[in-house]
């Protein structure tokens, strides 16, 4: 058996198999990472189709000019190789715009044209054409007016004069559309029953006479406004009236406090000399201190302090006999 493994033709068919399993693991080995590798280049070098939305630019004299009709953004489909679209739909490194430079006044049909895109990609825009309108600038200095909701203010509440800041804006835009504004409002929106002070940065619109919003630049295009909300006061006497007082007692009825102060409408305090509390003796047999609650005369919306403490010293005449 010794003999057997020591044969040379033995040795030598070991030897054969042994390099044949070699040869199919490298293959086997290499042959992977060369599929691999191709499948990560066909994946760069793959067509691929992809469309974005991109700002429209507008070449066109704006010291003498103002565009109106076209569209914010178009639509630019590209295709071309997977990471050339990519790495374009990224940075966005190209424009799309319409060139106005030699057009006059009027109506136009112009094409959207684009520019800075790689020459290995094709694309396409939707819109391809777009209908302009080409008009004689305007500027001019106008007011702001304010406008809110009054009927929000708190019942007994004033509202002041509202200022804005700027008082003032400049408006540019097409000689139709300026020559069509009636005003500038910063439009507020107040809180219901509000009572207090109220500011607010707000953006202005320009509004023609039917206050149908208008397709011009607002510069600045907001404002601060200021609607200042108080309440009037007015101090009072307190005036108290004693009910239900039984026959056979003597009572002496006296507060901790003589004045009271009343806040609503201005109008209203004007008519107030004084604020009645009844004080009920019903069931009070002996001395003893209560707290009443104020009850408020019309157009007073509070009162300090609202509710008032009573002494109420208390005799009875029928065995002559403080209690």
């Amino acid at each position: 058996m010794k003999n057997f493994w020591n044969r040379p033709w033995f040795v030598r068919i070991v030897s054969l198999l042994l390099a044949i399993l070699i040869v199919i693991y490298i293959d086997s080995t290499q042959t992977g990472f060369l599929t691999q590798g191709e499948n990560n280049v066909t994946k760069q070098t793959a067509t691929q189709t992809q469309s974005v939305k991109v700002p429209l630019q507008v070449s066109v004299d704006t010291n003498q000019y103002y565009v109106v009709g076209y569209p914010e953004k178009v639509k630019v489909t590209l295709e071309g190789s997977n990471a050339l679209v990519t790495s374009t739909i990224n940075t966005q490194n190209f424009r799309a715009y319409i060139d106005l430079t030699d057009k006059k006044v009027g109506e136009h049909r112009v094409r959207v044209q684009i520019s800075g895109l790689n020459k290995q990609l094709s694309y396409s825009v939707d819109p391809k054409y777009i209908k302009v309108n080409i008009q004689r600038l305007k500027s001019r200095t106008m007011p702001v007016e304010i406008e809110y909701n009054k009927n929000a203010v708190a019942s007994g509440y004033h509202l002041g004069k509202a200022s804005v800041n700027p008082e003032q804006v400049e408006v540019t835009g097409a000689l139709s559309e300026v020559n069509r504004i009636d005003r500038i409002v910063a439009r507020v929106s107040l809180p219901n029953n509000i009572n207090h002070n109220y500011e607010r940065q707000v953006m202005l619109v320009a509004e023609d006479k039917w206050r149908h919003q208008l397709n011009v630049v607002v510069q600045p295009s907001s404002a601060r406004v200021d609607l200042p909300i108080s309440i009037s006061k007015k101090t009072v006497k307190l005036n108290l009236n004693s009910e239900n007082e039984e026959s056979n007692k003597i009572y002496s009825v006296t507060a901790k406090q003589n004045d009271i102060v009343i806040y609503g409408d201005k109008t209203e305090l004007e008519k107030i000399d004084n604020v009645k509390l009844n004080v009920d003796l019903r069931h009070v047999s002996s001395s003893t201190t209560k707290t009443y609650q104020l009850k408020l005369p019309k157009g007073v919306v509070r009162a300090e302090p609202n509710s008032v403490v009573i002494q109420i010293k208390v005799k009875d005449t029928s065995n002559s006999k403080e209690s």
